[in-house]
């Protein structure tokens, strides 16, 4: 892995705030004008260290997909979907996730990672509930609906995909 870019920019209208953000592969500090060399590169290292931390919960690993489609499973499908595995995938383009029943796993497309957990949440309860029903028929609704915030969800992958790719995915 590459040696991560930092660009600090100092601005004489900021007073005490310091903030970071990513930019492609590079991450920017904005920092007060006034701030010394050694209070900069503790800033720049705590600014860092937030961001990974920040990252890392909307990036949660494979055991950590499972363990959270377990918790999902036990809060609104009466722990009745049980999947064997859950893991991230970069092989789908056009799917969010999929399911395999007869085997009990689950793939999450790697284009979720960084979404807001509730949209992450609402595709594994989707996939969850291919595990009791494998259609998309009233009952697998049924089994989703009890997601309280699974309108919403769809309403924002539809609006993601509609600004990404300029169509709506089904979902």
């Amino acid at each position: 892995m590459p040696p991560e870019t930092v660009e600090v920019r100092r601005s004489s209208r900021r007073r005490r705030t310091v903030s970071a953000y990513r930019d492609g592969d590079k991450t920017i500090v904005l920092l007060p004008a006034g701030l010394s060399r050694t209070d900069e590169e503790q800033w720049v290292r705590r600014m860092l260290d937030r961001l990974a931390a920040k990252e890392q919960r909307r990036r949660p690993s494979d055991a950590e997909l499972l363990a959270r489609a377990r918790d999902l499973s036990a809060r609104y499908l009466d722990g009745k979907a049980d999947p064997v595995s859950v893991r991230w995938v970069e092989n789908q383009r056009h799917r969010w996730g999929s399911c395999t029943p007869d085997h009990g796993t689950i793939r999450i497309s790697t284009r979720l990672r960084g979404m807001p957990s509730w949209v992450v949440d609402y595709v594994i309860i989707h996939e969850l509930a291919h595990l009791l029903v494998p259609s998309h028929g009233p009952a697998f609704w049924a089994l989703v609906e009890r997601y309280p915030r699974s309108e919403r969800a769809r309403g924002y992958l539809e609006g993601f995909s509609v600004a990404s790719q300029g169509s709506a995915e089904e979902y």
